[in-house]
Order: C-alpha cells, then sequence, then structure tokens
C-alpha cells in the first residue's frame, strides 16, 4: 500500500512538472510576442501599407488636389479630394475618396485672411475637414461691432467661411489630472517626459512664466520642481524640471481619477475623427472627438495657432492635463469654452510639436524614438489610434497610480508584461521533474539493494 501510494504522488508530481513546462513556454511566447517593437508606429497602418494612409495620400496628391483626410466611422481613412483622378488613386491606395469643391490650398487662404484682420479676443477658426468649411467662433464677449467687422471679413473671403457664436468664453483652463500649485494657481501635470539625463513635465505653457516653483500639497512643504522653458502665446506648453530630477516610479501613467491610470506607450498626432480622452483634477476623465486640426484661438492674454480642437468638455481647474487615446500621448489641454454640463469647445498643445521644440521624449516607454522627432513610435501598429474605429477607442491599458513598489530582480520577473513569469514556472517545474526522478532512482536503488542482501543472504 505504501509504494502504490508513492507511486501515485510521483507520477502526480511527474504530470504537474510537464503541465508547468508546458504552461512556462506558452507564458514566454506570449510575452514575447507583446513585446513593443523597435519600429515607428505607421498611420492607418491597419488599412495598407504606409504610402496608402490618409497623411500619405494628401502628401502625395498636394494640397490643390486634396483638403485634408479624416477617419470615418467604420475606422477606415477618408480624403478629401477635388477631381476625379485623384479620387480614383485614393480608392487604389484603399482609402475612401470625398469629392469637395474647395481644395487646402483655398482654405488655408482664408484662415489667413481671418489672421491678417485686426485681433478680436474671443475668436477661434478651424479647418473642417469634413464639411470643407472654415468655421469661425465667437464668444460671449465679443462685441456686436466686432462681430459685424469679422462676419464683412468671413463674406469677402466666400460662402464656405462660417461664423458661429457660442455661449461661454475662450479662455485658458487652468488647472488638470495631478494638482501641481504654485503661488499663481493650480495647474495639471500633462506627461512626463525626459532629455535622457533628466525628468520634466510637460504642462501648458499659460500655467505660469519660467522660474516659477511648483509643489505638490496645499501646504507648500514638498516641492515638485521648477518651470525652465515655457512658450504661451503662439503655443502653449511648457517644462517643469523635476526637484529631484527624477519622475520615479509609473512614469509613463496618468491618472484618471479612482486611484487608477492609463499607461501612455507612446506619442502621435491625432486625426479629424479619432476618438479621444482628456483627464482632468476639475471634471476627471471625460471622452469626445477631433473636430480639427491647427486651430487658431485669440485668448484674451493673446494668441496661440495649431491646435487641435475637439468636443471634450473641459472645465477650470483642467487645464495642462493629458489628452490621449489607446495610450497615445496626443496634447496637453490649452483652453476652451462651456463646460461639462452644457458641453463646449476645448482646444490642445499639439505633443509631438511640443516634445520637438523641447528636445525630449516621453519618459517612461520603450520604442519611442530620438529626441525632436515629429511623431516618437508607439508601442506597435495595432496599438496605434489609426487602427481603430473611432466608436471602439478605449483610454489605454489601465495601471495603478503612484509609486510602484520595488524595481529589483524580484519585481521585473513577476512582470506579467515580460518574460520573468514564464521563466520562474518554467525553472520549478524543472526541479520537480528532477526530483521526483531523483527520488525514483534513489528508491529503485534501496530496493535493489534488499532484494540483493536476501538472495545472497
Amino acid at each position: 500500500m505504501r509504494h502504490a501510494r508513492r507511486r501515485v504522488v510521483r507520477r502526480g508530481t511527474q504530470l504537474a512538472a510537464v503541465g508547468g513546462l508546458l504552461l512556462g513556454g506558452a507564458m514566454v511566447t506570449t510575452a514575447m510576442a507583446s513585446e513593443t517593437p523597435g519600429g515607428a508606429a505607421v498611420p492607418f497602418s491597419s488599412a495598407a501599407e504606409a504610402g496608402d494612409t490618409g497623411s500619405a495620400l494628401v502628401a502625395r496628391l498636394g494640397t490643390a488636389r486634396t483638403a485634408g483626410s479624416w477617419i470615418g466611422a467604420d475606422g477606415k481613412p477618408v480624403v478629401a479630394v477635388t477631381d476625379r483622378q485623384a479620387a480614383a488613386a485614393v480608392e487604389r491606395a484603399g482609402a475612401e475618396p470625398r469629392m469637395v469643391s474647395h481644395s487646402m490650398n483655398e482654405l488655408k487662404a482664408a484662415t489667413a485672411a481671418l489672421r491678417a484682420a485686426p485681433r478680436v479676443a474671443g475668436t477661434a477658426w478651424a479647418v473642417d475637414y469634413r464639411t470643407n468649411r472654415v468655421t469661425v467662433e465667437a464668444d460671449s464677449t465679443v462685441s456686436a461691432a466686432d462681430w459685424s467687422d469679422l462676419s464683412r471679413v468671413a463674406a469677402r473671403i466666400g460662402g464656405f467661411v462660417q461664423m458661429h457664436r457660442s455661449q461661454g468664453t475662450f479662455s485658458p483652463r487652468l488647472n488638470g489630472a495631478q494638482p501641481i500649485l504654485s503661488t499663481g494657481g493650480r495647474c495639471s501635470a500633462g506627461f512626463n517626459v525626459t532629455n535622457g539625463q533628466t525628468d520634466f513635465i510637460l504642462t501648458a505653457g499659460h500655467c505660469g512664466p519660467a522660474n516659477t516653483v511648483w509643489f505638490d500639497d496645499n501646504q507648500g512643504d514638498r516641492q515638485l520642481g521648477t518651470t525652465i522653458n515655457t512658450q504661451f502665446p503662439g503655443n502653449d506648453f511648457s517644462l517643469i524640471q523635476y526637484a529631484s530630477g527624477k519622475a520615479g516610479d509609473n512614469a509613463d501613467v496618468v491618472a484618471i481619477g479612482n486611484g487608477q491610470g492609463v499607461r501612455i506607450t507612446g506619442a502621435a498626432d491625432p486625426t479629424v475623427g479619432q476618438k479621444v480622452f482628456r483627464s482632468g483634477s476639475t471634471s476627471g476623465l471625460h471622452d469626445g472627438t477631433v473636430t480639427a486640426l491647427n486651430a487658431t484661438v485669440n485668448y484674451p492674454e493673446g494668441t496661440v495657432t495649431g491646435l487641435i480642437q475637439t468636443n471634450v468638455c473641459a472645465e477650470p481647474g483642467d487645464s495642462g492635463g493629458p489628452l490621449f487615446s489607446e495610450g497615445i500621448a496626443l496634447g496637453v489641454t490649452s483652453g476652451g469654452s462651456g463646460d461639462c454640463t452644457a458641453g463646449g469647445v476645448t482646444f490642445f498643445q499639439p505633443v509631438t510639436r511640443a516634445m520637438a521644440a523641447l528636445n525630449v521624449r516621453l519618459a517612461g516607454t520603450a520604442g519611442n524614438g530620438a529626441a525632436g522627432q515629429a511623431a516618437p513610435a508607439a508601442p506597435s501598429a495595432a496599438a496605434t489610434h489609426s487602427a481603430i474605429a473611432p466608436n471602439a477607442a478605449s483610454p489605454g491599458a489601465s495601471a495603478p497610480v503612484g509609486s510602484a513598489g520595488g524595481t529589483g530582480l524580484v519585481a521585473r520577473l513577476t512582470d506579467t508584461r515580460n518574460v520573468g513569469p514564464g521563466l520562474l514556472v518554467i525553472g520549478g517545474s524543472l526541479v520537480a521533474l528532477v526530483a521526483a526522478r531523483y527520488f525514483r532512482a534513489e528508491q529503485d536503488r534501496k530496493a535493489y539493494q534488499r532484494y540483493y542482501s536476501a538472495t545472497w543472504g
């Protein structure tokens, strides 16, 4: 009976060890398959080759024959074209053509004429690719006389310039996702960036001038860092150098509330029609879509150009907060109008442009390309915003906010994102298999000795 139990235990141990080897091998294979490649992200890479993307088609066909591109409801790139030959080229590339009346050259000439007119605070304009128009917004602070003057400018340009009045006022949205405080007010930590030696916070430029000292508590006991570079107006971004020089653990995570965050894996320029997410300390996490690019906003403090325009709501206290989608950094909150009850218009400083100007890259992410690149690499083609239908997008992979704990050997081996756990399972299985074989051999040897002794005795 005792020998039978031993055989059962031994056989069970051997089967468990073999199962562990198979499981560990599968874990290692899965981890290696999901590792971040070193190549650059390709917009619309799910639709076709890089040369067949919407933006590449616009560049190839030229601004005299096209009028921008955007993402359709099915996630397929749509390109506005002005002639049938261009439409045929778009179709051959696997994208959807849309015939329009005005080329990008005409639309840009219209925005240039608006920019040349006398500046009116409280106005904004952008090219709406999908309607093939230039939309001009004026908030409640614009007087009737200024509205009349601007309307006459629009009428001289042409009927494709549309005027709209909006509620509220266009103003910078101070504060943000993870609050940072100074004597001048409260702002938001947008994204952690680095130049390779020192870590910084990328946030909005209107948050404070150079040499502003920031804290992460209301009492001013814990100094966070100091603003070393700021651009506003014109652009709207600034760089805060950490007092310790390092961002610490989870530098690639942005907060979305309730102690949770989204892991940022790369940066890119957004596309019109793309679903995006914005996080801020006042209003929390909200989503919407990109409605226009290269928007111009005339804040009371000055004019900012080249902004991303969205219909994501924001409120005073959300400025500098991160704009992202599928874990890809897109922008930092600049300003807007309205609120998260009635809705409104929100503008964002593109991250890629800010990082190129500051010669930094995202901190804590792998495969991000060299500092100063226009679009650092995203983790993979499948994870880019352009590979996902707008209404199917998500913020990105969830992660806890705050310290990640130890970063030593044990922490790395137990991290499910790498091959460590699989190797541990394989190692344990091998030990169990060898031990089972050893004990069996030892028992067989002792049994043989007993039998030999009894026979010769």
